[in-house]
């Protein structure tokens, strides 16, 4: 069982831990002047531009193959070296209407197919709900959402309320596709604005989600996997506790008490340094090495704990 939330961390710790943050790429400074120090908008976007033109970023837009496409090479499937760039632009927070990104959306738009899905463009998916909605994230994000592709998503939803790329022959939803639907449909509201349908799906899938606390067993309590309590960046499709929990917030979802496990067992895999580490790498991630190391405090996985905790747990 997971120990309730420990006490608040002094202001001084809190200081110090907002200044290592700080002293890192403008892909996390940005956020967190925006997401826990609750800066002007002014100031964070100075930061946020620089992601075009400095810093990991930079390094990802320069990796692209000469027709402007991100290379397959190290990815099971042709169009995931797109798909898993993207995800991480957006997650990076590279401003959409930047030259730089218009540049690559162009690219991508006029210049990919799904081939053995009937040639459809890319950010109208391809087949598996896991990788379309991955797609909508970033198809919303950029400007270039597919309504069909929506429409497509809301009529996969299951009977429980969550997705599966195993449907139809399997009737249980996976918290790996769920997570990644509810992210794109998120995006989708967000940018184009809320429509009853797609905040009702939103709705289902989070109920899905909260009905197994997070990370159990809806039948029998257990851990459904105990990998989803140790938490990486990037996630790529993999769901985890942190990940579910920084959707919720992200969705305005107010507390829920059956969130109090997960909070907790966020709170308690902070290290003796306050710090959160990077716990594994997923081996599907995009080759950009960001924090390479395991076990070494990580600030990804720190500003996305801290952001959940002033949340849900305030001074915790």
């Amino acid at each position: 069982m997971v120990e309730p939330v420990q006490t608040p961390e002094s202001g001084d710790s809190r200081e110090a831990l907002l200044a290592w943050l700080l002293d890192s790429d403008p892909s996390i400074r940005w956020q967190v002047m925006r997401d826990l120090m609750d800066q002007p908008d002014q100031v964070f976007a100075r930061e946020r531009a620089r992601i075009a033109t400095d810093g990991w970023g930079a390094r990802l837009l320069e990796m692209r193959m000469p027709d402007g496409n991100w290379s397959d090479e190290t990815f099971p499937g042709p169009g995931m070296g797109n798909t898993f760039a993207l995800v991480l632009l957006k997650d990076l927070g590279l401003e959409p209407h930047c030259p730089q990104a218009r540049g690559a959306i162009a690219a991508i738009r006029d210049g990919f197919t799904w081939v053995w899905h009937g040639n459809r463009p890319f950010f109208e998916g391809e087949t598996e709900p896991c990788i379309n909605g991955r797609v909508l994230a970033v198809g919303a994000y950029f400007g270039e959402a597919s309504e069909r592709l929506v429409d497509q998503l809301l009529e996969e939803q299951l009977q429980d309320g969550g997705w599966n790329c195993e449907a139809p022959d399997s009737h249980r939803s996976s918290f790996h596709t769920t997570i990644n639907v509810l992210e794109g449909l998120l995006e989708y509201e967000r940018v184009y604005g809320a429509s009853s349908p797609v905040t009702d799906a939103r709705a289902r899938g989070q109920e899905y989600l909260l009905e197994r606390r997070m990370f159990r067993r809806l039948s029998t309590g257990e851990v459904v996997n105990p990998e989803w309590l140790r938490f990486s960046f990037p996630p790529t499709y993999h769901y985890d506790v942190l990940r579910g929990l920084d959707y919720m917030r992200a969705a305005g979802v107010e507390y829920d008490d059956r969130m109090a496990e997960a909070i907790a067992l966020v709170d308690n895999r902070r290290g003796p340094d306050r710090r959160w580490p990077m716990e594994f790498l997923h081996p599907d991630r995009f080759p950009l090495e960001m924090e390479p190391e395991t076990s070494a405090a990580s600030r990804w996985n720190t500003l996305r704990a801290l952001r959940v905790l002033d949340r849900y747990a305030p001074g915790a």
